[in-house]
């Protein structure tokens, strides 16, 4: 894939540019907001573009025999390095019994092999790679060592904004954060609901409910000028909830829109969190870290925690891709089901599926 800026007023201008180019076969890598010499705010994102696309649109059908041959000859050294790379892990498993044997129960129980071989690696020639326990406890102590969680900060007023795939609770979600902010503290906070979900049948009058009971302020926006007037008129709060639309990972036109109301030129930063089901599947977590990450999420928030009792593929994406966590939603409870995150508590999950194993 070729990496490529395009610029303009907002970030779905900017995108329709990068579309007229190449097409619809590129995909979004990130999008921000910048500030330029002049004074004035404008929008950059950046997409990938296959490569025989972009060679087709820059270059047009030629493309020389000396590029040919260096683009072949780039090709077999990168697949000489990977295949004495798979031979040399290949050697390990088939002359270490132990080695592949607690990779097999890891793989199994939804930890990649990516970030296992990392592992081993590092134990080169180490007593640890002959004996089963010692080898398991190793990789437990290096997946504890990697999880990061975000504590819970309400020393400042905060803009929160939450993001996800479609179904994993956004709008459930909310109501229990809005609870625990406004009633189940030591100090009660003056939260607000502001609604951006115009998708979803029934999602605005779902969030209004639950606004209705716990008497906050609960405010429906449909454009990004009216979302910064709303931002400011909560000035005075000390928490602000947004609930965004339920995006499939390929929806660009949601991505974008969602981007706009994310780049908001406001005073006050816009926390991003991603909402993440615990029930994620394996297949679906580079397509959905791949296009929320350019929303530049500060944490995870994972649900649906009372729906599965494996969670190595959702370790495994805190393994991949190193987003610390900052709640968990345990059932559909207002406001009940809610903990803050813990390691040590998913990690004890875990550890008992690789018990059953």
């Amino acid at each position: 894939m070729i990496h490529e800026t395009f610029v303009a007023s907002n970030p779905k201008d900017a995108y329709e540019l990068a579309v007229e180019k190449y097409g619809t076969s590129i995909s979004l890598v990130s999008a921000k907001q910048i500030k330029y010499d002049d004074g004035v705010l404008r929008s950059e994102i950046t997409v990938a573009i296959p490569a025989d696309i972009y060679e087709k649109v820059s270059f047009g059908e030629v493309v020389t025999k000396e590029d040919e041959a260096l683009l072949t000859e780039i090709f077999e050294l990168k697949e000489q390095l990977n295949l004495m790379k798979d031979d040399i892990h290949k050697e390990m498993q088939e002359t270490n019994a132990v080695v592949s044997e607690v990779k097999a129960l890891f793989m199994r129980k939804g930890i990649s092999a990516y970030w296992l071989e990392s592992m081993f690696q590092t134990l080169a020639q180490s007593e640890i790679l002959e004996d089963e326990k010692l080898l398991a406890s190793y990789l437990l102590e290096e997946i504890d060592d990697a999880l990061k969680v975000k504590k819970e900060d309400l020393m400042h007023p905060k803009v929160m904004m939450i993001v996800g795939p479609t179904g994993v609770g956004k709008t459930t979600t909310i109501a229990k954060l809005a609870a625990r902010y406004a009633y189940l503290l030591d100090k009660r906070y003056k939260v607000a609901l502001v609604n951006l979900d115009s998708f979803k049948v029934g999602a605005i009058e779902q969030l209004a409910h639950y606004a209705d009971i716990m008497q906050i302020e609960h405010i429906v926006v449909d454009n990004v000028d009216r979302f910064k007037e709303t931002l400011e008129e909560l000035e005075g709060y000390d928490v602000v909830l947004v609930d965004t639309a339920g995006m499939s990972p390929y929806d660009t036109e949601k991505f974008i829109q969602t981007v706009e109301f994310v780049k908001t030129d406001t005073p006050r930063e816009i926390e991003v969190s991603l909402l993440l089901s615990a029930t994620v599947k394996y297949e679906d977590m580079e397509d959905i870290y791949q296009n929320f990450s350019f929303l530049n999420p500060s944490s995870v928030i994972i649900s649906k925690f009372d729906e599965t009792k494996h969670f190595g593929t959702l370790l495994n994406f805190m393994l991949l891709y190193r987003l610390p966590m900052s709640y968990f939603a345990t059932g559909q409870e207002v406001p009940d089901d809610l903990l803050l995150a813990d390691k040590e508590f998913l990690l004890e999950q875990f550890i008992g599926d690789i018990d059953e194993g």
